[in-house]
């Protein structure tokens, strides 16, 4: 799973991720499944060019939700918070 795309899908722009990126100096990020703490590093450090300190990792699992008269459930998916070292930034929003 070395390619990048396989690792960083999209990241998370919530209002709860904007007071982390504030507070805390940290990113989150949709990340595949079978990724590793090492391949999203890699990944967020060569895509934006920027040091990374620590990343955690969660699996989300999926709601129990009704389709029509059925009940289905949504796929897992896994997070990643990435934390960079002082004085680094991303520009997630993209623009100027």
């Amino acid at each position: 799973m070395n390619r990048i795309d396989n690792v960083l899908i999209r990241p998370l722009l919530t209002e709860k991720t904007a007071n982390q990126q504030v507070d805390s100096n940290q990113y989150a990020f949709e990340v595949g499944l079978q990724a590793t703490k090492i391949e999203i590093q890699q990944a967020v450090q060569q895509l934006f060019g920027v040091k990374v300190s620590s990343v955690r990792t969660l699996v989300v699992r999926g709601k129990v939700k009704r389709f029509g008269r059925h009940f289905g459930k949504r796929s897992n998916w896994k997070k990643a918070l990435v934390t960079l070292n002082e004085g680094e930034t991303l520009n997630v929003y993209g623009g100027v």
